[in-house]
């Protein structure tokens, strides 16, 4: 999976810089996985802005100004929550798309309507145009849930920069 990882991350950069798109990441259940994927390759910082580690959704109120009351509502795990920390992410960076990740890794916390393995990643542009996806990583483990995340919010990134919403 790690030469993978390294692959698809080179690939994005890669891309991104031809298009001049430089990127940002708002990350939960990954912990900072994807920021430290993409950082690993040298040179990232002409693409890569900055990465948010919001595990608490203290942090998602306080760095991505994600409102409590909807955490409270629908739960960290949840559409509209991956969507604000997407949004968030744009608005406190230089960056024109961000990605945001919030999930159940397991082993445990997973519940009948969010099993473990569950996650959304969400994407938005500096427009304020947003993407969704909900992922279940069904028997996997909690390292094989955060690497499919990654790997899956490449391919998300991808798709969203070689098809652009237009506003």
């Amino acid at each position: 999976m790690e030469k993978t990882l390294s692959n698809l991350s080179q690939q994005l950069l890669e891309k991104c810089r031809s298009l001049g798109i430089m990127l940002a990441t708002a990350e939960s259940c990954t912990g900072g996985l994807i920021a430290a994927t993409l950082t690993d390759i040298p040179g990232s910082s002409d693409v890569f802005d900055r990465g948010f580690v919001t595990y608490t959704n203290q942090a998602k109120a306080d760095m991505l100004g994600v409102d409590p009351d909807l955490i409270e509502r629908e739960g960290a795990v949840s559409e509209r929550v991956a969507r604000h920390m997407a949004l968030g992410a744009v608005k406190h960076s230089t960056a024109h798309i961000a990605v945001a990740v919030t999930g159940i890794a397991g082993p445990g916390g997973g519940s009948t309507d969010k099993p473990v393995g569950t996650v959304h990643i969400a994407l938005a542009d500096a427009n304020g145009n947003s993407r969704h996806e909900k992922c279940v990583f069904k028997d996997a483990s909690r390292t094989e849930v955060r690497q499919k995340t990654v790997v899956r919010a490449f391919e998300l990134i991808d798709d969203m920069i070689s098809q652009p919403v237009t506003a």
